[in-house]
């Protein structure tokens, strides 16, 4: 069931968006609006993304780890198995939605790069918070796997500020020129 409940919510996630875009709609501008729609299949890519990031790189490194530690070998019951993984690539899944939120938001005005910038050693602090409440162990090794990705995508989202904010100059600028010709 939570395979399946997580392969919905991975499917989903476009109309999800959509929905969430249509509720917001109203209130942006045409431009910003805009965005909105080029973010919606972009959602669903990162978080697919995110889930095979998890899957495919951090689950073949976490796994040996956690079922050989301290020398114990333990066994694995298919319940708390399945809840760990589907559990681990739902949130790092969510993670990886950042980069896409932060430029989206950056490009509206709402936040600024210098200010992400500036809190970089905060944002390390709650993303260190947050890999220890997504991991199930105490180990630093997982919560260090889980942990790197997401301060890699704040960095990254630093980057695509920038980028947002620099289009966003851009547009204003053309602006004025445009309503002072018509």
């Amino acid at each position: 069931m939570k395979v399946a409940l997580l392969a919905g919510i991975a499917i989903a996630l476009p109309y999800l968006a959509f929905e969430f875009w249509l509720f917001a709609a109203p209130g942006l501008r045409p431009r910003d609006g805009h965005y909105g729609m080029v973010g919606i299949p972009l959602a669903a890519l990162f978080f697919i993304g995110g889930m095979a990031f998890t899957y495919y790189m951090l689950l073949p490194s976490a796994l040996p780890f956690l079922l050989n530690f301290m020398g114990i070998q333990a066994e694995l019951r298919p319940q708390s198995y399945f809840s760990f993984i589907t559990g681990l690539m739902f949130w790092i899944g969510v993670a990886f939605e950042f980069p896409l939120v932060v430029y989206i938001l950056t490009s509206m005005g709402l936040i600024q790069p210098d200010a992400l910038r500036r809190q970089w050693r905060i944002a390390v602090m709650i993303i260190a918070v947050a890999a220890a409440a997504i991991t199930p162990t105490v180990d630093p090794v997982n919560m260090g796997l889980v942990m790197l990705p997401m301060s890699l995508l704040y960095f990254v989202s630093i980057g695509l500020s920038y980028i947002a904010k620099a289009g966003r100059r851009a547009r204003a600028a053309k602006e004025p020129t445009q309503e002072g010709t018509a």
